[in-house]
C-alpha cells in the first residue's frame, strides 16, 4: 500500500495518509506530570519543525497533565501507553489526540475492547505498536527461534484485527527493529497486507552519529519505495536533533521543500581557513532563517565559484579571508573572522 493509497486519518489538526504531507513526529524526553517541562520542549520542537509529538503516560497523574499539556501546544499530542489500559482511556478524556498502544500488553479483549470504545467516543486514532523487543514468545519460535520481518508482521496484523475485531478502523501501523534491513523488510510485507496509514522508523537507533546514518538508510529506502506516512528519527539525544534530521531526510529525497540547504567540501591540502568549524557554524546559524535556499561552504577558490554557482549563495575561502558569491558571482570580500556574520548578513537581506 503506497503511501497515495493508504487510510486518511485524522490526529487532531493534522491529516496523515491519502498522500498527505509526510508528517516528522519526536517524543518528549521530559516527565510529563511536569507540566512547565513538557510544555516547553514541545514548544521548541514546534518552532524545529515537529508535527506530531508523543509523550509518555506512565501515571494517572501524567495522564491528567495531558490536559494542560494539549491547551498550550499547537500541534497534536499522541499519549504513549504502556501496560494499564486505565491510563489510555484516562488519556482520551484528558484530550489526547491519539494513543499508542500495543493490544498485547494492557490485558485481555473486555480492556482492549473499554479502549476502543473510548477512542470511538471521541474519535480518536489508535496506533498499534509492535517492535523487536516485545515480539511474542510464540512467533519467535515460530520463525526460527529468532526475531524476523514475517514475525512482527503477523503479531502487528494480529493486533491490527483485535482492533477491527471491535468494529473500528482509525488505525496507524509501527513496526520498527533497530536491524534497519529487518524493519525495510517489515515494512514491505505488511504495506501488502494492510490498508492504514505506517509510522515508520528505525528504533533504538543509537546516538547522533551512529543513529542518523542508520535511519538515514532505513528510512532512504522506505521512503524512496512509497512507504511513510509520519517518520520519527529516534535518537539519543535531544529530540531537536531528531526533528532536525527528520527534516533534512525529507528534503532530500525530495519529500519536504522549505529551510536552508548547506552544502560544504570535504577539505584537502588547499584549505587555508578553518573549513570544518566554519562549516559546522553555518548549519548551526542557518536553522532559524525562513528561507529555501542552497549554501554553498568550500574551502578554497578551487571548486568555490562552481559550487557556489550551483547554490544560491556561498562563501569560498582563502589565505586568512573569503569570498561570498551569489549564484557564482563574488559579492564581497571579507577577513575569515568575518566571514560568518557577513553572510548572515546576506541571507537576511534575502528576507527583505
Amino acid at each position: 500500500m503506497h503511501r497515495e493509497h493508504t487510510k486518511e486519518i485524522r490526529i487532531g489538526s493534522r491529516t496523515i495518509g491519502g498522500g498527505n504531507p509526510i508528517a516528522i513526529q519526536s517524543m518528549t524526553n521530559t516527565r510529563t506530570e511536569n507540566v512547565e517541562a513538557t510544555v516547553a520542549q514541545i514548544l521548541a520542537l514546534e518552532e524545529a519543525g515537529c508535527d506530531i509529538i508523543r509523550c509518555t503516560v506512565p501515571t494517572m497523574e501524567a495522564a491528567e497533565a495531558l490536559k494542560t499539556i494539549i491547551s498550550r501546544v499547537h500541534i497534536p499530542v499522541v499519549a504513549d501507553i504502556h501496560f494499564d489500559y486505565r491510563l489510555a482511556i484516562a488519556s482520551i478524556e484528558n484530550g489526547a489526540d491519539k494513543i499508542r498502544i500495543n493490544p498485547g500488553n494492557i490485558g485481555g479483549p473486555e480492556r482492549i475492547r473499554e479502549v476502543v470504545n473510548a477512542a470511538r467516543m471521541r474519535n480518536i486514532p489508535i496506533r498499534v505498536g509492535v517492535n523487536s523487543g516485545s515480539l511474542e514468545k510464540e512467533l519467535i519460535e515460530k520463525y526460527g527461534g529468532h526475531v524476523t520481518a514475517r514475525g512482527l508482521v503477523e503479531s502487528a496484523v494480529d493486533k491490527v484485527h483485535m482492533i477491527e475485531d471491535f468494529d473500528y478502523d482509525r488505525i496507524v501501523v509501527s513496526i520498527k527493529s533497530s536491524d534497519v534491513m529487518m524493519c525495510v523488510e517489515a515494512h514491505e510485507l505488511i504495506a501488502r497486507q494492510t490498508p492504514y496509514p505506517l509510522h515508520i522508523g528505525i528504533t533504538e537507533a543509537g546516538t547522533v552519529f551512529s543513529g542518523n546514518v542508520k535511519s538515514s538508510v532505513g528510512l532512504g529506502i522506505l521512503l524512496h519505495e512509497g512507504y511513510g506516512d509520519t517518520i520519527r528519527v529516534s535518537l539519543t539525544s535531544d529530540p531537536l536533533d531528531e526533528v532536525r534530521a527528520a527534516k533534512l531526510i525529507l528534503r532530500t529525497l525530495g519529500l519536504r521543500r522549505g529551510g536552508i540547504e548547506v552544502v560544504s567540501c570535504p577539505t584537502c591540502g588547499r584549505t587555508d581557513i578553518d573549513l570544518i568549524s566554519l562549516a559546522n557554524q553555518v548549519e548551526k546559524m542557518v536553522q532559524d532563517i525562513p528561507l529555501d535556499l542552497k549554501v554553498a561552504v568550500m574551502g578554497c577558490v578551487v571548486n568555490g565559484p562552481g559550487e557556489a554557482r550551483e547554490a544560491d549563495i556561498g562563501v569560498a575561502g582563502g589565505r586568512k579571508e573569503g569570498l561570498i558569491f551569489r549564484h557564482g558571482e563574488i559579492i564581497r570580500k571579507v577577513p575569515e573572522d568575518q566571514l560568518l556574520g557577513a553572510l548572515r548578513e546576506e541571507l537576511m537581506n534575502w528576507l527583505t
